[in-house]
């Protein structure tokens, strides 16, 4: 069954009213019937973004939320996909793309996921097609 793999910046979005994104970011997980897929670096970054941007209490409820959710499967990275994201990573320093989206490049080809949904056009950059 195909997937879509969920970015911090979809994540994001959908969570914080004033992101410039965010009625879509809504309008498209409401729409949406596939699963979602994300991962822990994904997690723990967009934890981050939340808390030092808009406060604690709003990363602790995204936690909550991912952690409850049916149709959200979080996928840990194991040794061996952080050794793919390392050297995905040591070898496209033209793309600017951080070691967390090279986690879930490395992440979307071995789940065979073609879709992120996300607003960063480094998933584009490496092949993907991104919602909405």
């Amino acid at each position: 069954m195909q997937s879509i793999f969920v970015d911090t910046s979809g994540w994001y979005a959908t969570i914080v009213r004033k992101d410039h994104a965010h009625k879509a970011a809504k309008q498209f997980l409401s729409n949406n019937k596939l699963p979602l897929i994300t991962s822990d670096y994904v997690m723990d970054e967009t934890v981050t973004l939340l808390q030092s941007r808009i406060g604690h209490n709003y990363a602790v409820s995204f936690l909550d939320a991912l952690q409850s959710s049916q149709q959200i499967q979080l996928i840990y990275l194991t040794p061996s996909h952080i050794a793919e994201t390392i050297k995905l990573f040591r070898n496209r320093p033209d793309k600017g793309w951080s070691f967390t989206d090279c986690s879930s490049f490395v992440l979307m080809h071995e789940y065979k996921i073609q879709v992120a949904f996300a607003f960063d056009e480094h998933f584009q950059q490496a092949g993907f097609q991104t919602k909405p």
